[in-house]
């Protein structure tokens, strides 16, 4: 599981490793960002060849322009998952801009509607790898194992009060993913 609490020293250091081409610190980011990355990118383009992809464009991004992260508008972590949301809304872009052109798909306007729900899933799945795992392990419980507050506070081994709490915390989280682009946290991409 990847460490959510990296420092903004941390992120400033790897940064500046990266700029001097230490190999070493883009496999560190690799390490501890691949699932992320991958994640999101086949949340938005919803086939594994596709994301292997955009995972190598963004590490590749990474390498070759460490400058483009300012460590002063928000967390490496949230710059590499706006970085991937961006490449991978441009490539479901110009695919389906493509099957447009040869005849294969809808109109300009269901394609834009496709990217915009593209991109709220790829949000969605950014905020639950990012929010705290008390609040993950309860909406998981809740809506992927079906479970009511009452079983949710018991297999939590806490009270059916902050079994709620949770669950309003984390749904209050999810919510934002209709907002409007980044990740939250972070002001733009690369």
């Amino acid at each position: 599981m990847v460490t959510m609490d990296v420092s903004p020293r941390w992120d400033r250091k790897m940064q500046q490793r990266l700029a001097r081409g230490e190999a070493a610190a883009l496999g560190e980011l690799y390490d501890r960002f691949a699932s992320l990355v991958h994640s999101l990118a086949h949340r938005v383009l919803g086939e594994e060849k596709a994301a292997d992809g955009i995972t190598r464009e963004v590490f590749a991004h990474l390498w070759e322009h460490p400058e483009t992260y300012d460590p002063k508008e928000g967390p490496l972590r949230n710059w590499i998952a706006s970085v991937t949301r961006r490449l991978a809304v441009q490539r479901l872009r110009d695919n389906e801009t493509a099957a447009l052109t040869r005849g294969e798909s809808g109109s300009p306007e269901e394609l834009e509607s496709k990217v915009r729900h593209a991109a709220v899933a790829a949000r969605a799945d950014y905020i639950v790898h990012s929010m705290p795992a008390p609040l993950r392990a309860a909406l998981e419980l809740a809506y992927v194992q079906r479970r009511d507050y009452r079983q949710t506070a018991a297999d939590l081994g806490v009270t059916e009060d902050e079994a709620r709490r949770r669950l309003r915390l984390g749904l209050q989280l999810l919510s934002t993913a209709h907002d409007a682009g980044t990740p939250p946290g972070y002001g733009g991409a690369a």
